[in-house]
């Protein structure tokens, strides 16, 4: 019998560890149920395979696992690219960067400036009703989205956020893409997420919030028609009633990461 050493279990932990990732991503993207069946397949083939050494089922299975990480790539892009940005997020190494680099100092006066006008914007459009959904950049790119929409690439000004969503206004339907500290693009198109436990009162626009969020890094506003209430989704989760207090300070730690 072989020992189990330090190697096996750290070789153990790390796919444990990869698999939580997986796990995660796919529960927020509504991919959970392909995620099990996956996981289930794979714990076939090891045991027809592997263990008990089953000859044909065995080598079926083994051309199936011969192309099926090529399909996986091809079904599951999106979730591969957050997995491997999530991975790198500079949150989770920022101690190694210190080693190479100077740690950018963030001025808490520029912050404001740009987290305050979208603030006002969503205050004001709490107050008359008026929907809106803004999407903010983190580290993935959203250039496809911005092109879906008009691209404007204006500073960050409440007045432009309150026109832009005027209920007259073309671009009032679609969401407004803002990247670091620049208005880059409205009336974009975004992913719809399907996930059930949507509550069925919330509308078109809180399900392209949470549809972004999960095919994404990014961080949506909502500002509800029907109720004025404000929203945010932010990695496949949806919060709602937020007071401008909350909002405030949930920007502040997205817009200090981005500047």
């Amino acid at each position: 019998m072989e020992h189990f050493g330090i190697r096996d279990a750290i070789d153990i932990a790390i796919v444990g560890l990869l698999l939580y990732y997986l796990y995660r991503i796919m529960k927020e993207s509504g991919t959970l149920n392909i995620f099990f069946g996956v996981l289930a397949f794979i714990v076939v083939w090891l045991l027809t395979s592997q263990i008990l050494d089953l000859k044909l089922i065995g080598t079926i299975l083994d051309q199936f696992m011969g192309i099926g990480l090529l399909v996986l790539v091809i079904l599951f892009q999106e979730q591969i690219k957050r997995f491997l940005v999530e991975l790198g997020d500079h949150k989770r190494w920022r101690f190694l960067k210190k080693m190479f680099r100077h740690q950018k100092r963030i001025d808490p006066g520029s912050t404001r400036r740009y987290v305050l006008p979208i603030v006002y914007a969503c205050l004001n459009m709490a107050k008359t009703k008026t929907g809106a959904l803004i999407v903010i950049r983190q580290e993935m790119s959203l250039e496809n989205y911005e092109k879906s929409g008009d691209i404007i690439d204006a500073d960050i000004n409440s007045r432009l956020i309150e026109n832009i969503f005027f209920k007259n206004s073309p671009l009032h339907d679609g969401a407004m893409i803002i990247d670091h500290d620049r208005i880059m693009s409205a009336g974009c198109i975004l992913p719809v997420s399907h996930d059930r436990d949507v509550p069925r009162a919330l509308g078109l626009r809180h399900r392209s919030a949470l549809g972004i969020s999960q095919a994404t890094d990014a961080f949506a506003i909502v500002v509800s028609e029907e109720t004025g209430n404000i929203s945010v989704a932010h990695r496949g989760k949806l919060t709602t009633r937020l007071s401008s207090t909350e909002l405030e300070h949930r920007l502040s730690d997205i817009m200090s990461d981005n500047i």
